[in-house]
């Protein structure tokens, strides 16, 4: 099976009413038709019985998680207003445009046609985004400058610097999470500067790690 063609269906319906169900069984039928004349293999569907304008929909967040998991590059809805509505259906766009997944709909009988203003709006979210990324990096740049400045020397803490063999690190450093954590850091300014230093950690590690110290010495 050819992974570039896979595809997952998200079908909508506004009420729980079980007169909906046949609208849902219907927008299954037709997307999964739909997506077979596109050449696309269907690999999951998801639905919804709750309004547009919520983005707290159990169906909705078990597709982000699986496009993101599975690394699918397309989607099926009969027509936008599927996705949501109001601000809700900018939000579910504008994550699915992050995780570069092509966007079918029944109703353009192909790729999601967006009108102008919502093209305009998608562009000014990635480039808020942007921005918001130099920041959070401006702030790690510091937060790591701080700590050094307080006296912290991680090449002379690291163990195995430089990793020369290439191998990937995975203990967590419960010494250096402390002390940059001493330092005043954020458990995000924590991570970053390890991952930097060749750890492969997650935050949420690095947060874990630290609440298990502190509670063993407490």
């Amino acid at each position: 099976m050819n992974r570039g063609k896979e595809a997952v269906l998200y079908c909508r319906v506004s009420t729980e009413k079980e007169s909906q169900d046949s609208s849902l069984e219907r927008q299954e039928s037709e997307l999964k038709e739909f997506a077979k004349t596109k050449g696309y293999n269907v690999m999951s569907v998801f639905k919804d019985r709750h309004s547009g304008y919520d983005v707290e929909r159990e169906g909705l967040m078990d597709l982000l998680d699986y496009i993101k998991e599975q690394h699918i590059t397309a989607l099926f809805v009969q027509d936008e207003t599927r996705l949501g509505r109001g601000n809700g259906r900018m939000a579910v766009l504008h994550l699915l445009n992050k995780m570069e997944v092509t966007i079918f709909t029944l109703n353009n009988s192909g790729n999601i046609q967006l009108n102008e203003m919502d093209t305009m709006l998608l562009e000014i979210l990635a480039l808020v985004e942007e921005y918001q990324r130099k920041l959070h990096n401006a702030k790690i740049r510091r937060g790591m400058k701080r700590a050094v400045q307080n006296g912290y020397r991680p090449e002379n803490n690291l163990k195995d610097r430089g990793n020369p063999e290439g191998r990937e690190r995975i203990d967590a450093p419960i010494e250096q999470i402390i002390q940059l954590r001493n330092k005043g850091l954020t458990f995000e300014e924590i991570t970053a500067t390890l991952n930097g230093l060749g750890f492969q950690l997650s935050k949420a590690t690095v947060h874990r790690r630290y609440k298990e110290f502190e509670e063993h010495n407490n």
